[in-house]
């Protein structure tokens, strides 16, 4: 669904009411089945490194893949939110590392490594509030992800962290938006785009 000058209010519309339902959900919600369902999908099985998030509130949880991935060996990458709103990357090294952050976000105390590390990991794993068939994602509006994703290696898995009813939506689209190539739920992995259906 392509907006112009009409994108921005439809946005912030659907935004609403997707925090409204999620209001509705326990914090964490998800967060095993996430973690079963990302360990077991290819790009995140074989990959050296993964960039990831660290979940706050009712988002999906990604507390446990975090852990799983540190324990098998893999490399995580954190963002840390920049004053101007653009995300730097840090290792995560576990959960006694996280500190607090702005915007209510938890990020790793260690070492910044630049925000042109992204370009290191071989799948990017992002938040958001929902997602479009065409792969179109829907963020909290303050463009850190936007910013970000633009820099990642064409090729490089990027798939959208979100709950089952999340994926499949009408996602009004900026010009500044970018495409993710699948979304990671509970249930399964659904690659977007040409590559539409499950992966």
């Amino acid at each position: 669904m392509s907006t112009s000058a009409g994108g921005r209010s439809a946005k912030t519309a659907l935004r609403a009411e997707l925090l409204e339902g999620r209001r509705r959900r326990p914090a964490g919600h998800g967060a095993d089945g996430i973690a079963g369902v990302a360990l077991d999908w290819p790009p995140v099985s074989r990959a050296a490194t993964v960039a990831a998030y660290v979940s706050v509130g009712r988002e999906p949880g990604t507390g446990p893949l975090l852990d799983a991935l540190r324990a098998r060996g893999t490399r995580v990458l954190l963002p840390v939110l920049q004053p101007d709103g653009d995300l730097d990357w840090a290792a995560y090294d576990g959960t006694d590392d996280l500190v607090p952050a702005g915007r209510g976000l938890l990020e790793p105390a260690g070492a910044r490594l630049g925000l042109e590390a992204l370009r290191q990991a071989d799948v990017v794993l992002v938040p958001g509030l929902a997602v479009s068939a065409a792969g179109d994602r829907l963020g909290r509006g303050g463009g850190s992800y936007d910013r970000a994703l633009a820099r990642v290696p064409a090729g490089t898995p990027v798939a959208v962290v979100l709950h089952d009813d999340e994926v499949g939506l009408a996602v009004p689209v900026e010009a500044h938006d970018r495409r993710v190539t699948h979304a990671l739920t509970p249930s399964g992995v659904v690659a977007l785009g040409a590559g539409s259906g499950t992966a």
